[in-house]
């Protein structure tokens, strides 16, 4: 393709895979992709909601052409295109007043559509946060200080949005309610382990009959009394998930096979691993490496899934993946033959704008010298602080989709 970069060395063959394995999942291509196959006849009403919605909404628009009446698109702050309708942009991974606004503003959108009209529902990473319609006694004060914890509290999302669903007038499957009798198609990117679709945007139009989980143990006793006083929202009626069809377009391991396939057109081995990748992130990210470091030359390893960074009171710059990367060149320190990318496939790795690290066998000399030391960024959740100053932070911008994180470790081989 003309004008297309030069991929000439490993850290940028690196790269080149990476974005491949982006290019792969992207909301507007499998959106396309889909309504191409199964095609809609009008009129139909779009929601779009998550950090891929703009493009997950144009591409509908697209294909579907005059059959859209009209459409309500929430992203996150950054993440907005031009689009026929309206976009309003909230706040994440915490909800802002946006966010309530979001909310309100689907419920008056939802009691508009004619009862006629089909609905198409394209969910993405963040819907669980970026359009909020708490409960009765729940304001944005109390729903930011309940998801600063559960951010900090190191759980995985499916134990987050089972407390979220637990405080939502649309999550938990009550969407499907409102939106009912109309039929319902939702396409979704997977942003979470397992693609469970009941805790995909905190199960929006999943009938999830699995038991209330408790609150954690030590969630803090002001905010167990709130969320025990305000009690839990009415569930819909199971008959109205008959009216929904659910179909998930693209997940983490079409990006992790995407990578792979990248890396064997640019002459590597390639080796998938399997399962996905939890718990805390420097501990993966020391294992990661040390089985980089064990393995044969000219092989990409593609390692993917969600990882967790347990906060301090006062932590740092940086995310969970910039806390593995960092992790990883501790023990790669002093090997030239290996290199590892973690980053975040929606462009984002915590509250900052980088969506990760490359890092590889001088990351941790190259922060020395500028004055830090690696394992107390680790331990004071500042790997993005460290990686700023070695050089390593990798920045892409809005990705167009998000299926959790990938790691891509290259192994060299090295010349005699």
């Amino acid at each position: 393709m003309s004008g297309a970069p030069r991929y000439r060395g490993p850290r940028d063959h690196l790269l080149s895979i990476f974005h491949s394995a982006l290019a792969a999942v992207h909301g507007a291509s499998r959106v396309e992709a889909f309504l191409r196959a199964h095609p809609l006849t009008g009129p139909v009403c779009i929601i779009a909601l998550g950090k891929a919605a703009c493009p997950m909404a144009r591409a509908a628009g697209e294909v579907l052409g005059a059959a859209v009446g009209d459409a309500w698109v929430v992203t996150k702050h950054g993440h907005a295109e031009v689009l026929p309708w309206p976009v309003l942009e909230a706040g994440h991974p915490l909800p802002d007043i946006r966010s309530i606004e979001a909310g309100s503003g689907l419920l008056d959108y939802i009691g508009r559509l004619p009862r006629e009209a089909s609905v198409l529902v394209l969910l993405s990473g963040g819907a669980s946060v970026l359009a909020e319609c708490p409960t009765c006694g729940i304001g944005l004060i109390e729903l930011r200080a309940i998801n600063e914890w559960l951010l900090a509290s190191g759980l995985d999302i499916a134990a987050i949005n089972a407390v979220r669903k637990r405080l939502s007038l649309i999550k938990g499957g009550r969407l499907a309610g409102l939106l009912a009798p109309r039929p319902v198609l939702c396409l979704a990117i997977s942003d979470v382990p397992g693609n469970d679709a009941a805790t995909i945007g905190s199960g929006l139009l999943v009938n999830d009959v699995r038991p209330v989980m408790a609150l954690p143990e030590d969630f803090p006793p002001l905010l167990r009394a709130l969320i025990e006083h305000v009690g839990q929202p009415a569930d819909p009626e199971p008959s109205v998930f008959g009216n929904v069809r659910y179909h998930i377009v693209a997940t983490l391991e079409d990006a992790m096979q995407a990578a792979a396939d990248a890396a064997r057109g640019l002459g590597y081995r390639a080796i998938v691993h399997a399962p996905a990748i939890r718990g805390d992130a420097a501990e993966n990210g020391r294992r990661i490496a040390r089985e980089l470091l064990g393995s044969s030359g000219m092989t990409l390893h593609v390692w993917g899934g969600e990882t967790g960074v347990r906060l301090p009171p006062h932590p740092g710059r940086g995310g969970r993946n910039q806390s593995l990367a960092l992790a990883a060149a501790t023990r790669l320190r002093g090997h030239g033959d290996a290199l590892l990318l973690a980053a975040g496939t929606d462009g984002s790795d915590g509250p900052g704008i980088d969506a990760g690290a490359l890092v590889d066998g001088g990351t941790v000399d190259r922060g020395r010298a500028a004055g830090l030391d690696e394992e107390t960024a680790i331990s004071s959740a500042d790997a993005g602080s460290f990686l700023d100053a070695s050089a390593d932070l990798l920045y892409t911008g809005p990705t167009g989709t998000n299926v959790t994180d990938l790691v891509l470790g290259l192994k060299l081989a090295l010349r005699e």
